[in-house]
């Protein structure tokens, strides 16, 4: 019984240190979908969305997740002020083609509740004019 034993050891040790190397070493795939997102500019402006939203918005978080229908989608959510009153917690998609080529701008939630894609547009017209204005 003291043979099986050890011999049972002796397996479970390399797989334990196996797995414990692949987890360590395992690739983040929603990292380089956020590096992208943050890096990129709407309408060829001047200032990526990282300093765009992260210049105007408190408690700023990037998530990076994968709908039913194989999307993979970037979404920011902060605080940040609407049409120019107080600041309103907003979450913004954005759907990001899977070799990094290309983006769209997804839905906008505020408070919770789905705006239209007008009103998500003007938000981030006003929000990068605002963020152009303020860099020197």
């Amino acid at each position: 019984m003291q043979n099986v034993s050890k011999r049972t050891i002796l397996w479970i040790v390399p797989l334990l240190i196996i797995f414990i190397l692949w987890y360590m070493t395992k690739p983040d795939e929603g990292k380089e979908y956020i590096s992208y997102i943050k890096s990129a500019t709407l309408e060829n402006g001047s200032v990526n969305l990282e300093n765009a939203l992260n210049g105007q918005c408190d408690e700023e978080e990037w998530v990076y997740f994968r709908t039913n229908n194989r999307q993979n989608v970037v979404e920011f959510k902060g605080a940040c002020p609407v049409n120019g009153e107080k600041k309103a917690n907003v979450n913004l998609q954005f759907i990001v083609e899977k070799d990094l080529s290309d983006f769209t701008v997804g839905a906008m939630l505020l408070d919770g509740e789905q705006q239209s894609p007008e009103l998500r547009d003007q938000f981030l017209k006003e929000l990068l004019s605002k963020t152009e204005i303020a860099a020197p």
